[in-house]
C-alpha cells in the first residue's frame, strides 16, 4: 500500500465496502458521540467520514487530533447506518472504521476557522491565505478559475489561434496606467517595464506572418485597487487576427465567450446574439459604456418638455445650448417614501438633489369616481385619455409636476410610457458633467425597485468609441482609450476631421455591468500611426524612439489586423457569483497593495541597490 493512500477523500463508495483503505488528509471537523468520535477527513479531492470507537487502536491518537492536523488513516470501508446517509458527499453513502491513526503534521490554533463560510477579516484572510483557500468556497472558485481557463484555452484552438508567450521584461508603452520599472544591472540607469498589455508584441507577431495568436497574458499596471480590479497585476485572454475586419473579430470571438459562459452559468440564461450599442447611445441610455442591461431601465432626453416651461431651474438651465434634462423612469417608484429616499441618496452623493415626478391618477368629484381611481392605481392599470371626463386621468404630483403644469406634465408621462404608481426622476445640466451620476442613479432605481433580474448573463458589444478626448489635466487632445487603433475614416479623417469627432474601430465587452473585454481594429499604416500620435502631442521622432519595433515592422509589409483582450479575473468572478476579484485570486494583495502573506514590497539590500546603481531618494517629511 501507498505510505500516504491508496484513495483520496472523495474517491470511495460502496463498491469499496469491506475493504482496507489508506486515506490522508485535514481533520475538517471532529465530533464526539457519547465517546465515539467522527472525524471529517477532507483533501482536495472531497470529504469523507471517519469513525473511531474507544476499541480502535486509533483512539488514542484520535483523542489529541484537532482541526486541520493532517493525519493519516488506516481503516475498513463500511456503509453508513440507514437514516444517516449524506447525499450532499460523493461518499455519503459509506464511512471508514479507524484502525490507525498517525498524525503527519499537527496545527496550531488557528487565526481563523475553515470549517464553514464565516466572515473574516480581510487583512487576516490575507495573510494566512494558505489557510483561507482551504475554505470550501474559495477553494471551489479558484478550482473553477482554473477550469475557465481551460475552456477558453480549447474554444481559442478549436477557432484556429496559435497560443505564444510574450516577453515580460520589455520597454514603457502609454497604456493609460503607470508602469513597474524594472533596473537593469547591466545598463545602469535605464529600466525595463512590466508589460500593461502585449499589445505590441502581440502586433509584431502578426507583422511575422503568424495568422492568428492568442495567450493567457500576465499583465501589470500600478493602479490603485478596487473591487474590481486587482492592484499590481492581472490576467487577459489576449488575442489577435490578420486581414480581419471589426466584424470578423466579433465572429470569431462571441462564440467562445458565449461557450464559456454557457458552460459555467450553472443554467442561468446568457445572451445569445450580443446587440451592438454606439459608445454615445450607451451613455445616453444607461449612464455608463458598460451597461448592465438586466436592468430594464432607459434613460431619456426630456429636454423639450422643460424649455420654456414654469419650472424655471430647468429652464434657465436649457437656455444654455449645451445642456439637457434626462429622465429616469422608475416603474413602480412613485411614493413619496421612495422618491424622498432616492432624493437623500442623491445628496449622499455630493448632489443637490434629485427631482422627480409622481405619476397618479386624476380624481373626480362624482360619487365613486376616487375609489375607483384608487382601486385602478393600485392594479396599475392602464386607463385611457381620451378627454371623457368619466374617466381619470394620468397626471403628476411633486413641485415639478406643479410648476411644470399638467398638460407638458402628461406629454413627458407618455413620452416614457409611465402608468400610476410610477415615478421619473430628473438630472439637468450638461451631460458631459452629470452622464456619471445619471447611469450611477439609473442603477440605483433599479435595484431599489427589484428591477434587475440578478440570475442570467446579458452580454453586448460597445462600439464605436470617441478617437480622442480633450485632457482639462493636460489641456491638450489625447488618446481616449488605445492609442494603437485605426480610427474611422483612416488618414484622411487624421488629415480633415476635428479630432474630437474621430471615431474608432475600438470595441468593447460589457456584460451585467462590468467591462470584460476590449479591442480594437489596428492601425497598420505607418504615416497614419505618425500623423495619429502627432495629433494627440507626440512628434515622429518620438514615436520612432518609443514604438520603434512597430514603426520598422509596418514599413515592410503590414497586413490589416485587429483583435481584442478579454478579463479573465472578471469573467471568472461573473461566473463564480462574485464581485470582489480577491474571491477568485488565489494570492492577491490587499487595497493598499500589500502581500501580506510574502510582506511585498519590502526593503532591498544595499548590496542589492548597489549592484542596480540606484540611490533611494530621501522622503519628504510631514
Amino acid at each position: 500500500m501507498h505510505r500516504y493512500r491508496s484513495h483520496t477523500c472523495g474517491a470511495l463508495s460502496t463498491a469499496e465496502v469491506g475493504q482496507i483503505v489508506r486515506l490522508s488528509g485535514w481533520c475538517h471537523r471532529i465530533r464526539d458521540h457519547g465517546g465515539v468520535l467522527f472525524i471529517d477527513l477532507r483533501d482536495h479531492y472531497g470529504l469523507t467520514q471517519v469513525v473511531v470507537d474507544p476499541d480502535s487502536p486509533a483512539f488514542k491518537g484520535a483523542e489529541k487530533a484537532r482541526s486541520e492536523w493532517v493525519i493519516r488513516i488506516d481503516g475498513k470501508v463500511r456503509p453508513r447506518p440507514e437514516g444517516t446517509e449524506n447525499p450532499d458527499l460523493t461518499t455519503g453513502a459509506i464511512e471508514v472504521y479507524a484502525l490507525e491513526l498517525e498524525v503527519l503534521g499537527p496545527a496550531a490554533e488557528l487565526p481563523l476557522p475553515v470549517f464553514g463560510d464565516v466572515e473574516y477579516p480581510e487583512e487576516t484572510r490575507l495573510k494566512y491565505r494558505f489557510l483561507d483557500l482551504r475554505r470550501e468556497k474559495l477553494h471551489r472558485n479558484i478550482m473553477t478559475r482554473g477550469a475557465i481557463i481551460d475552456a477558453m484555452r480549447r474554444r481559442m484552438k478549436d477557432q484556429g489561434f496559435f497560443e505564444f508567450q510574450t516577453p515580460i521584461l520589455t520597454a514603457s508603452s502609454p497604456e493609460g496606467a503607470r508602469d513597474f520599472l524594472v533596473p537593469s544591472r547591466l545598463h545602469p540607469g535605464k529600466f525595463y517595464a512590466l508589460p500593461q498589455a502585449p499589445q505590441q508584441y502581440k502586433q509584431l507577431i502578426m507583422m511575422s506572418g503568424f495568422d492568428r495568436y492568442f495567450q493567457i497574458a500576465p499583465c501589470f499596471r500600478d493602479e490603485d485597487p478596487r473591487a474590481d480590479r486587482l492592484p499590481g497585476e492581472f490576467y487577459q485572454l489576449d488575442l489577435e487576427m490578420s486581414f480581419v475586419e471589426q466584424e470578423d473579430v466579433f465572429a470569431a470571438m462571441e462564440p467562445v465567450i458565449t461557450g464559456v459562459f454557457e458552460e459555467f452559468a450553472g443554467g442561468k440564461p446568457v445572451t445569445k446574439n450580443w446587440p451592438r450599442i454606439p459608445y454615445a447611445e450607451a451613455l445616453r441610455k444607461y449612464g455608463t459604456d458598460k451597461p448592465d442591461l438586466r436592468n430594464p431601465l432607459v434613460m431619456q432626453n426630456v429636454s423639450e418638455h422643460f424649455r420654456g416651461s414654469g419650472f424655471k431651474v430647468f429652464a434657465r438651465m436649457l437656455e444654455v445650448e449645451k445642456n439637457e434634462v434626462w429622465a429616469i423612469p422608475a416603474p413602480g417608484g412613485g411614493s413619496r417614501a421612495f422618491c424622498d429616499r432616492m432624493n437623500s441618496w442623491a445628496q449622499g452623493e455630493g448632489q443637490p438633489g434629485l427631482g422627480y415626478i409622481m405619476v397618479a391618477l386624476e380624481e373626480h368629484t362624482e360619487p365613486g369616481s376616487v375609489r375607483e381611481a384608487v382601486d385602478k392605481a393600485f392594479e396599475k392599470v392602464d386607463i385611457p385619455d381620451d378627454g371623457n371626463p368619466s374617466f381619470p386621468r394620468l397626471i403628476g404630483r411633486g413641485p415639478i409636476a406643479n410648476n411644470l403644469g399638467q398638460d407638458r406634465t402628461r406629454a413627458l408621462i407618455e413620452q416614457l410610457g409611465l402608468k400610476a404608481g410610477d415615478a421619473a426622476f430628473f438630472v439637468a445640466g450638461d451631460p458631459d458633467k452629470f452622464v456619471k451620476f445619471a447611469g450611477l442613479a439609473r442603477t440605483k432605481v433599479g435595484e431599489e425597485l427589484n428591477l434587475v433580474d440578478k440570475d442570467r448573463f446579458e452580454l453586448a458589444w460597445i462600439v464605436d468609441f470617441p478617437f480622442y478626448e480633450y485632457s482639462e489635466e493636460e489641456k491638450k487632445v489625447d488618446f481616449s482609450h488605445n492609442p494603437f487603433s485605426m480610427p474611422q475614416g483612416g488618414l484622411e479623417a487624421l488629415n480633415t476631421q476635428d479630432p474630437l469627432t474621430i471615431k474608432a474601430f475600438q470595441y468593447d465587452i460589457a456584460c451585467n455591468g462590468y467591462e470584460i473585454a476590449s479591442g480594437g481594429i489596428r492601425n497598420h499604416r505607418p504615416e497614419a500611426m505618425v500623423k495619429a500620435f502627432e495629433l494627440a502631442g507626440y512628434d515622429e521622432a518620438t514615436v520612432v524612439e518609443r514604438f520603434g519595433g512597430m514603426y520598422r515592422a509596418f514599413q515592410y509589409g503590414a497586413p490589416p489586423h485587429g483583435g481584442m483582450a478579454a478579463g479573465v479575473d472578471r469573467i471568472v468572478m461573473l461566473l463564480c457569483g462574485t464581485t470582489n476579484l480577491r474571491e477568485i485570486s488565489i494570492f492577491p494583495m490587499n487595497q493598499q497593495a500589500l502581500d501580506l502573506l510574502m510582506g511585498a514590497p519590502n526593503e532591498a539590500s544595499p548590496k542589492q541597490l548597489r549592484e542596480l546603481h540606484i540611490r533611494p531618494a530621501p522622503q519628504a517629511k510631514g
